[in-house]
Protein backbone atom coordinates (compact mmCIF):
# COMPACT_ATOMS: atom_id res chain seq x y z
CA UNK A 1 0.00 0.00 0.00
CA UNK A 2 2.61 2.56 0.80
CA UNK A 3 4.54 1.80 -2.15
CA UNK A 4 1.41 2.61 -4.56
CA UNK A 5 1.48 5.78 -2.64
CA UNK A 6 5.22 5.84 -3.54
CA UNK A 7 5.00 4.98 -6.89
CA UNK A 8 2.18 7.26 -7.71
CA UNK A 9 3.88 9.91 -6.08
CA UNK A 10 7.05 9.58 -8.06
CA UNK A 11 5.04 9.32 -11.15
CA UNK A 12 3.07 12.68 -10.90
CA UNK A 13 5.87 14.50 -9.68
CA UNK A 14 7.84 13.34 -12.94
CA UNK A 15 4.69 14.66 -14.64
CA UNK A 16 5.05 17.68 -13.20
CA UNK A 17 8.94 18.24 -14.13
CA UNK A 18 7.98 17.26 -17.58
CA UNK A 19 5.02 20.15 -17.56
CA UNK A 20 7.64 22.47 -16.90
CA UNK A 21 9.62 21.49 -19.29
CA UNK A 22 7.24 21.66 -21.98
CA UNK A 23 6.73 25.14 -20.51
CA UNK A 24 10.39 26.48 -20.51
CA UNK A 25 10.74 24.95 -24.15
CA UNK A 26 8.57 27.74 -25.63
CA UNK A 27 10.34 30.42 -23.80
CA UNK A 28 12.71 32.48 -26.68
CA UNK A 29 15.93 31.78 -26.14
CA UNK A 30 17.09 33.90 -29.04
CA UNK A 31 17.60 30.62 -30.77
CA UNK A 32 14.94 29.51 -33.99
CA UNK A 33 13.17 25.90 -32.65
CA UNK A 34 10.01 25.13 -34.07
CA UNK A 35 8.16 24.93 -31.18
CA UNK A 36 8.03 28.62 -30.58
CA UNK A 37 5.15 28.89 -33.21
CA UNK A 38 3.26 25.63 -31.36
CA UNK A 39 0.45 27.98 -29.77
CA UNK A 40 -0.06 29.85 -32.81
CA UNK A 41 -3.22 29.14 -34.04
CA UNK A 42 -4.88 29.79 -37.92
CA UNK A 43 -8.20 30.35 -39.34
CA UNK A 44 -8.61 27.59 -41.40
CA UNK A 45 -11.96 27.05 -43.03
CA UNK A 46 -13.68 28.75 -39.91
CA UNK A 47 -11.99 27.24 -37.37
CA UNK A 48 -8.93 28.01 -35.03
CA UNK A 49 -5.91 25.58 -36.11
CA UNK A 50 -2.88 25.12 -34.36
CA UNK A 51 0.25 26.11 -37.41
CA UNK A 52 1.90 22.92 -37.46
CA UNK A 53 -1.70 20.97 -38.32
CA UNK A 54 -1.67 23.45 -41.52
CA UNK A 55 1.98 24.25 -42.70
CA UNK A 56 5.70 22.80 -41.89
CA UNK A 57 7.72 24.76 -39.33
CA UNK A 58 11.17 24.02 -39.84
CA UNK A 59 14.27 25.98 -38.88
CA UNK A 60 16.54 27.58 -41.64
CA UNK A 61 19.19 28.71 -39.46
CA UNK A 62 20.29 29.49 -35.65
CA UNK A 63 17.91 32.53 -36.13
CA UNK A 64 14.91 31.89 -38.82
CA UNK A 65 12.18 29.98 -39.24
CA UNK A 66 10.28 28.77 -42.20
CA UNK A 67 7.24 28.06 -42.23
CA UNK A 68 5.38 26.16 -45.68
CA UNK A 69 1.90 26.35 -45.97
CA UNK A 70 0.02 23.02 -47.44
CA UNK A 71 -2.68 25.58 -49.39
CA UNK A 72 -0.97 28.06 -50.85
CA UNK A 73 -4.37 30.53 -50.09
CA UNK A 74 -2.96 29.91 -46.26
CA UNK A 75 -0.43 32.32 -46.68
CA UNK A 76 -1.79 35.89 -45.43
CA UNK A 77 -3.64 33.83 -42.68
CA UNK A 78 -0.27 32.41 -41.08
CA UNK A 79 1.39 35.73 -41.65
CA UNK A 80 -1.09 37.43 -40.13
CA UNK A 81 -1.94 34.59 -37.31
CA UNK A 82 2.16 34.88 -36.49
CA UNK A 83 2.16 38.83 -36.17
CA UNK A 84 -0.86 38.87 -33.63
CA UNK A 85 0.56 36.16 -31.62
CA UNK A 86 2.25 38.02 -28.94
CA UNK A 87 5.31 36.73 -29.49
CA UNK A 88 7.41 39.96 -31.46
CA UNK A 89 7.93 38.52 -34.62
CA UNK A 90 7.38 39.86 -38.25
CA UNK A 91 6.74 37.40 -41.34
CA UNK A 92 8.38 37.77 -44.69
CA UNK A 93 6.89 36.15 -47.53
CA UNK A 94 9.52 35.00 -49.91
CA UNK A 95 6.98 33.55 -52.72
CA UNK A 96 5.55 29.60 -51.21
CA UNK A 97 7.96 30.01 -47.88
CA UNK A 98 7.06 32.55 -44.90
CA UNK A 99 10.38 32.97 -43.83
CA UNK A 100 10.47 34.14 -39.73
CA UNK A 101 13.53 36.23 -38.27
CA UNK A 102 14.14 36.06 -34.68
CA UNK A 103 14.95 39.67 -33.69
CA UNK A 104 17.82 39.70 -31.39
CA UNK A 105 17.07 39.78 -27.34
CA UNK A 106 17.18 42.96 -25.45
CA UNK A 107 19.17 43.04 -22.14
CA UNK A 108 15.84 43.77 -20.51
CA UNK A 109 14.00 41.06 -22.21
CA UNK A 110 16.75 38.38 -21.53
CA UNK A 111 16.31 40.01 -17.30
CA UNK A 112 12.09 39.89 -17.70
CA UNK A 113 12.74 36.03 -19.65
CA UNK A 114 14.79 34.90 -16.70
CA UNK A 115 12.33 36.14 -14.45
CA UNK A 116 9.47 34.37 -15.96
CA UNK A 117 11.74 30.71 -15.66
CA UNK A 118 12.23 31.43 -12.06
CA UNK A 119 8.09 31.95 -11.98
CA UNK A 120 7.56 29.03 -13.71
CA UNK A 121 10.20 26.45 -11.76
CA UNK A 122 8.32 27.78 -8.58
CA UNK A 123 5.32 26.87 -9.73
CA UNK A 124 6.99 23.27 -10.59
CA UNK A 125 8.33 23.29 -7.20
CA UNK A 126 5.05 24.04 -5.70
CA UNK A 127 3.09 21.29 -7.39
CA UNK A 128 5.62 18.75 -6.52
CA UNK A 129 5.20 19.80 -3.01
CA UNK A 130 0.96 19.73 -3.26
CA UNK A 131 1.99 16.00 -4.06
CA UNK A 132 3.92 15.04 -1.26
CA UNK A 133 1.35 17.02 0.79
CA UNK A 134 -1.19 14.98 -0.51
CA UNK A 135 0.71 11.44 -0.37
CA UNK A 136 1.58 12.30 3.13
CA UNK A 137 -2.09 12.91 4.17
CA UNK A 138 -3.01 9.73 2.72
CA UNK A 139 -0.08 7.84 4.91
CA UNK A 140 -1.72 9.06 8.12
CA UNK A 141 -5.25 8.17 7.06
CA UNK A 142 -3.78 5.06 6.73
CA UNK A 143 -1.72 5.34 10.20
CA UNK A 144 -5.39 6.77 11.70
CA UNK A 145 -7.22 3.51 10.40
CA UNK A 146 -4.52 1.45 11.97
CA UNK A 147 -2.97 0.19 8.39
CA UNK A 148 -0.15 0.93 8.91
CA UNK A 149 2.58 1.53 11.93
CA UNK A 150 3.81 4.10 13.59
CA UNK A 151 7.48 3.23 12.30
CA UNK A 152 6.21 2.73 8.62
CA UNK A 153 4.47 6.11 8.90
CA UNK A 154 7.92 7.72 9.45
CA UNK A 155 9.96 5.26 6.93
CA UNK A 156 7.01 6.49 4.38
CA UNK A 157 7.34 10.10 4.73
CA UNK A 158 11.43 10.27 4.70
CA UNK A 159 10.65 7.83 1.60
CA UNK A 160 8.19 10.80 0.18
CA UNK A 161 10.63 14.00 1.20
CA UNK A 162 13.67 12.21 -0.85
CA UNK A 163 11.84 11.59 -3.76
CA UNK A 164 10.37 15.54 -3.07
CA UNK A 165 13.75 16.47 -2.75
CA UNK A 166 15.18 15.07 -6.08
CA UNK A 167 12.63 16.41 -8.35
CA UNK A 168 13.06 20.02 -6.59
CA UNK A 169 16.69 19.33 -7.21
CA UNK A 170 15.99 18.66 -10.72
CA UNK A 171 13.67 21.65 -11.09
CA UNK A 172 16.54 23.73 -9.99
CA UNK A 173 18.69 21.94 -12.49
CA UNK A 174 16.36 23.01 -15.56
CA UNK A 175 15.43 26.38 -14.64
CA UNK A 176 19.32 27.07 -13.78
CA UNK A 177 20.14 25.63 -17.47
CA UNK A 178 17.07 27.85 -18.97
CA UNK A 179 18.02 31.21 -17.14
CA UNK A 180 21.89 30.54 -18.09
CA UNK A 181 20.98 29.74 -22.27
CA UNK A 182 18.61 32.63 -22.20
CA UNK A 183 21.39 35.11 -20.14
CA UNK A 184 24.54 33.41 -22.69
CA UNK A 185 22.98 34.02 -25.69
Amino acid sequence: MIEDLKKDADQRMQKSVAALTQALIKLRTGRAHPSLLEQVSVSYYGSNTPLNQVANVAVDDARTLSVTPWEQQMIPDIEKAIQNSGLGLNPVTAGKVIRVPLPDLTEERRRDLARLVKHEAEQGRVAVRNIRRDVISDIKTLLKEKEISEDDERRAEQDIQKITDKYVAEIDKISEDKQNEIMDF
